[in-house]
């Protein structure tokens, strides 16, 4: 191609490939990065794959004849990468009560469809937890009060996300497990002292007091009233305070 020369050449100088390309690098032809993995994130649009694996938690109330069976189905994500993750994907709840059987249907439905909508599900936990039964609530093995029977399927997915790494329990200090250590052992001393006390009285009186100083069932001992702060039976009166020997729990700080 022809090219007018308008001015006086005054120099000249020799233009080379590689000058062309220093010049221009956008046109240079940059190596390609390795492609990365995608990493999948739980949506409504991820399939349903032929094998799920779960769990199945038993919940006994006593306000019922007949048990609850809740089956929680996981999903596996971005398998056998360092990404891998387990997901709810949906959930059943099975009785021979069929009085439930509604609101056992629609309440599967609607948590199987926020499951797979992905994102932070564990809003559910505490939505289901403050579900409050108008007839009253009743403890559960262990002494943990449970305000209704739908509060209970809201523990269990708690205790089934907490199995799957999606709710992290917050660590107790070595201080408040120091504490607590130290108010069961005086409180247990204390009682083992009136119990020493009165084995020399009538036999009447040292029955009553065998009785009032055995521990029940869950570990605390009984006449324990309700800790507001852990929902469990384990509050006692030490040194004229409220005490949890749970959670270390105190009305006087």
């Amino acid at each position: 191609m022809a090219i007018k020369i308008d001015k006086k050449i005054t120099g000249y100088n020799v233009v080379k490939p590689e000058d062309k390309v220093a010049a221009n690098p956008v046109t240079a032809a940059a190596p390609k990065e390795p492609r990365q993995a995608e990493v999948i994130q739980m949506h409504e649009s991820v399939e349903r794959p032929e094998t799920l694996v779960g769990s199945t938690f038993k919940v006994k109330s006593p306000l019922f004849e007949h048990a609850l069976y809740v089956t929680i189905n996981d999903i596996v994500l971005n398998a056998g990468t360092p990404h891998e993750q387990r997901r709810p994907f949906e959930i059943f709840i099975n009785s021979k009560n069929m009085d439930h059987f509604q609101w056992i249907v629609a309440l599967t439905r609607i948590l199987s469809a926020v499951f797979r909508k992905g994102g932070d599900v564990t809003f559910i936990v505490e939505e289901l937890k403050a579900v409050f039964d108008p007839r009253g609530g009743y403890f559960k093995s262990g002494g943990v009060y449970m305000p209704s029977i739908v509060a209970e399927i809201g523990a269990v997915i708690e205790q089934h996300m907490k199995n799957i790494g999606m709710i992290h329990d917050p660590e107790m200090d070595e201080a408040t497990r120091k504490l607590i250590a130290e108010k069961r052992a005086a409180y247990e001393q204390a009682g083992a002292k009136k119990k020493a006390d009165v084995t020399a009285a009538p036999v009447g009186a040292a029955s009553a007091a065998k009785t009032s100083s055995d521990t029940e069932s869950n570990g605390f001992p009984p006449g324990a009233t309700l800790c507001q702060k852990c929902n469990t039976r384990a509050l006692v009166l030490m040194d004229g305070c409220q005490t949890c020997l749970n959670c270390g729990y105190s009305k006087c700080g």
